[in-house]
């Protein structure tokens, strides 16, 4: 193992690696910041938010997640200022002309390179920008075993079994907290009440977490958030530039337990380097 700062990175050795998997981005990150330092933070102006903002350490898509956006405040004039606002919104973002929520389980992730032209992005991304706060992401990565089985029929058999997962904790490596590019939208249900819903902007991942997935959340740096939250930059060329992909070395990856599959648990644990069972086994061959 390789000590990293405070964090343990564990290295796969002994299952032979292949390329990570193509496809959308995995549903689930870690967001544990207070509600007063996602406002400190994020020099947020209005608090907007219901009730106290819980740590959780497995986000999956319908769930609430904390959010920052400008707007106007709601029964402002229309010439009022727009205001820094931190929020909870629901993950699935669910376009104003949809007949039913059910649509917004498909769309927790945009891609950058298409947002700005499906029609069910475009609008948000002009004007209903939005920053989600996260401490890292999670991915899981298929593992190919090595070697050849000398029986035809327990090749077959191996081909038939399901293949081993394991997921890995995504974070970035200065412990700062990962400001993800999102869209927000507004849906006004059958009852006449709004849902604020959101969406996570994804990107090509830089090769040495291209190995566990190819996509990764789009992040916004600081000296970009003021920019990228302005409803009043329209300009879809000038948006799309203010988004860069993580350079290389940048974030850290280690494998976490498999508990993480279930929605169903929540807490610090989740994000823990995985104990003896959970990772990979010896570790003298590095994933990077």
């Amino acid at each position: 193992m390789v000590v990293m700062g405070r964090m343990t990175r564990y290295m796969p050795s002994a299952p032979r690696l292949k390329r990570g998997r193509m496809g959308p981005m995995c549903g689930r990150y870690a967001t544990t910041r207070a509600r007063q330092e996602l406002l400190d933070e994020f020099q947020v102006q209005l608090d907007a938010v219901d009730a106290d903002i819980q740590p959780d350490y497995n986000v999956a898509p319908t769930k609430q997640v904390p959010a920052v956006l400008t707007r106007r405040p709601r029964d402002e004039p229309e010439e009022a200022a727009a205001v820094r606002q931190l929020r909870t919104v629901r993950w699935g973002l669910v376009p104003s002309w949809a007949k039913d929520l059910s649509i917004g389980s498909r769309m927790i992730n945009a891609r950058f390179e298409t947002v700005h032209e499906k029609p069910s992005f475009r609008r948000a991304f002009a004007r209903r920008r939005c920053l989600l706060p996260a401490d890292g992401y999670f991915e899981w990565y298929t593992i190919q075993e090595q070697g050849d089985a000398p029986d035809p029929a327990e090749g077959e058999k191996k081909a038939k079994k399901k293949p081993q997962k394991q997921p890995y904790f995504i974070h970035p490596g200065d412990g700062a907290v990962m400001a993800m590019a999102g869209l927000y939208e507004l849906w006004k249900s059958p009852e006449d009440e709004w849902l604020w819903t959101c969406t996570v902007i994804t990107t090509d991942a830089p090769d040495d977490l291209g190995r566990i997935h190819d996509r990764m959340p789009m992040i916004v740096e600081p000296d970009r958030w003021d920019a990228w939250l302005d409803p009043a930059l329209t300009d879809t060329e000038q948006v799309r530039g203010l988004l860069v992909p993580a350079m290389a070395g940048t974030m850290d990856a280690y494998p976490v337990s498999k508990a993480v599959n279930s929605v169903r648990n929540n807490g610090p644990e989740l994000i823990e380097p995985a104990i003896s069972g959970d990772s990979f086994g010896n570790h003298s061959d590095s994933l990077f």
